[in-house]
């Protein structure tokens, strides 16, 4: 892998990833931009302990542009972008209407290829190897910024889940704290390990392979089962055998046998509503894929594991987080998680 570190021209880091040594990438950025102005708040809820982010500067970012002025798209044709260059593999860059900054933390954009059309699942393998290998180069810098206790990767897909530019791009939130749900995660590991003297995700996944019945997919070194206790109606987590803290630690072996394991999952989400009138299908099902990385502090216990669900629960109904989940974080499941991971063993790859 090749990285290539550029500036845009408001000061902001954009960072060049090839499979290609020779890649040069140099080509300027020509527009005239004002600096970025983002003083993002942080706030504690007294009632809650949580943190809540003041970012009301979001409200001017970019919203659904036209295919013809997608700011990831690459420069060409007399069009600029966020990204000079005519062509790329993987960018990465600092977004332009960040949730945190400075003080607060630090927001990136990963932008997994060039073509407009595509989606996550459309890459080859070494496409999602590159962007696997960005995500691990990411999370080694952010995490040695001063202030930053969490790094969090993750892709929202699809209108309905809330994606304001429809072109394949993912996310990277380094936080100055940590999130409410890896503070459950750790508070509950710590519970774990006191009352049985075991690792609760070890035994999680243990206990997954064990049920044949949620296991969607393995490997040699990861499995893909839905949770004993889903939330979503389509939810499969996707662990490492081997318990590390995050994607740094991963071995070549478990890197490489990633791209194919994560790349039918995707392909198996994409199939699961067909509509017999439209043999395409409905739209490709929207999804939420977010990297569960170990904190800085008293993340011992935590494991690295991604999460993958979907909110469409029939090929024309949505799951909505409405008065339980939203006022109670209560969740109820509409799908079985046994019926979720048949579903999705039966979903042509």
């Amino acid at each position: 892998m090749k990285k290539t570190l550029a500036k845009l021209a408001d000061g902001r880091e954009l960072i060049y990833f090839d499979t290609d040594e020779g890649a040069v990438r140099d080509a300027p950025d020509l527009r005239p931009l004002d600096p970025v102005d983002s003083r993002p708040e942080l706030r504690r809820d007294a009632a809650t302990g949580d943190w809540i982010t003041i970012a009301s500067h979001r409200q001017g970012r970019t919203y659904h542009p036209p295919a013809g002025e997608c700011p990831l798209c690459p420069s060409r044709d007399g069009r600029l972008s966020e990204i000079p260059a005519a062509d790329y593999e993987v960018a990465v860059f600092e977004n332009r209407f960040p949730s945190l900054a400075g003080e607060a933390g630090r927001c990136e954009v990963v932008c997994f290829t060039p073509d407009h059309e595509a989606g996550f699942a459309d890459l080859t393998p070494s496409s999602a190897r590159l962007v696997l290998d960005a995500w691990t180069d990411r999370t080694a810098e952010l995490s040695a910024l001063p202030g930053v206790e969490q790094v969090y990767c993750f892709e929202n897909r699809g209108a309905e889940i809330g994606v304001t530019l429809a072109h394949p791009h993912g996310q990277i939130y380094a936080f100055p704290f940590v999130t409410p749900r890896t503070a459950k995660m750790t508070a509950a590991a710590a519970a774990h390990r006191a009352a049985t003297g075991r690792n609760l995700f070890e035994d999680l996944l243990a206990g997954a392979r064990a049920a044949p019945q949620r296991v969607v997919t393995a490997g040699e070194h990861w499995t893909a089962f839905v949770p004993y206790a889903a939330r979503w109606p389509y939810e499969v987590h996707l662990y490492p055998h081997r318990r590390v803290p995050d994607l740094t630690c991963l071995t070549e072996a478990e890197r490489a046998e990633f791209p194919e394991i994560y790349l039918d999952l995707l392909r198996r989400f994409d199939r699961l509503f067909p509509v017999p009138e439209q043999p395409q299908g409905p739209a490709p099902t929207p999804y939420i894929s977010a990297w569960h990385q170990a904190p800085r502090t008293h993340g011992e216990e935590l494991a690295l594991h991604l999460e993958l669900f979907t909110i469409r629960r029939a090929p024309d109904k949505l799951k909505f987080l409405a008065g339980t989940e939203s006022g109670t974080e209560a969740f109820i499941n509409d799908v079985a998680p046994e019926t979720a991971a048949r579903r999705l063993r039966e979903a042509l790859a």
